[in-house]
């Protein structure tokens, strides 16, 4: 994980970095269209990130686009700017989904931005390639849904997706802080200053609930996490009081894992 780590390290500080950086290719893109955000991310041939933008929308929910408008002229944008960034013409991109949704939805946004879909891949599954996981899981919790990969002898050998994730723990604290929407997908992000942990465990034991019943058919003792719930201070403590057997595995910036393991997907194809 040092490395990948490393990776994501640099993602974090270069996301909507628009200063110029010239390069000769051969580099890859991946689309995360996200149900609180869409990234897209470009990475060298060697998996490197080169340029990531970022906007936070929401105009996908639990793997379907609630404004389709909208999400193609944010991927339009996104597209344009690395373009600048990187003095480059973005033809083709890797998107993903949540398993378990159809697919056509990610790529006829992907399309109808201009580019063409070079390889589609659900998203904890796109983890489980970038990691060359043998033996266990990935759990990839976003905006709308927890979805979960597992491997056994290098092979992805079950997929899974809920409607529970990061907006239902936003809508907890705009309820119980009686505030909007946005004002409580603020307070979330800041999640380390404003003691919201107690508001919020139910959710997460949810969460953990619904990873232990799909986890409970295999014998998987390493579980690796994504996404950007991930970034909530403590979470992981509340999975480990469920499911105190397994290790829990959490990378440096999880809300940049997917993104990363999409656009580094297809160069393992090629």
């Amino acid at each position: 994980m040092q490395r990948i780590n490393e990776r994501l390290n640099k993602l974090e500080e270069i996301v909507n970095d628009d200063s110029p950086l010239k390069t000769s290719g051969p580099w890859h893109v991946g689309i995360d269209l996200g149900t609180a955000d869409i990234v897209l991310v470009v990475t060298d041939e060697e998996g490197e990130p080169l340029a990531a933008f970022m906007e936070w929308a929401e105009v996908v929910r639990d793997g379907i686009v609630v404004d389709y408008i909208g999400a193609v002229d944010i991927v339009k944008r996104l597209v344009r700017q690395a373009e600048q960034k990187l003095g480059i013409e973005i033809k083709q991109a890797i998107t993903s989904f949540p398993p378990g949704t159809d697919p056509r939805t990610s790529r006829n946004v992907v399309e109808n931005a201009g580019l063409k879909v070079k390889a589609l891949i659900d998203e904890p599954s796109s983890v489980v390639h970038l990691l060359n996981i043998t033996e266990g899981a990935v759990v990839d919790i976003g905006g709308g849904t927890t979805g979960l990969s597992v491997a056994q002898n290098g092979q992805i050998i079950y997929a899974a997706d809920e409607p529970t994730g990061g907006h239902h723990v936003t809508l907890t604290i705009a309820g119980n802080r009686r505030i909007s929407f946005e004002e409580a997908e603020k307070m979330k992000r800041d999640a380390r200053t404003n003691g919201l942990m107690a508001v919020v465990e139910p959710v997460f034991q949810k969460m953990a609930e619904i990873i232990k019943n799909h986890l409970q058919p295999f014998s998987v003792s390493d579980v690796y996490l994504s996404g950007g719930t991930f970034c909530f201070p403590g979470i992981v403590d509340v999975f480990k009081q469920e499911l105190p057997d397994v290790n829990w595995i959490l990378p440096s910036q999880p809300l940049f894992l997917t993104p990363l393991a999409i656009a580094s997907f297809r160069k393992k194809q090629d």
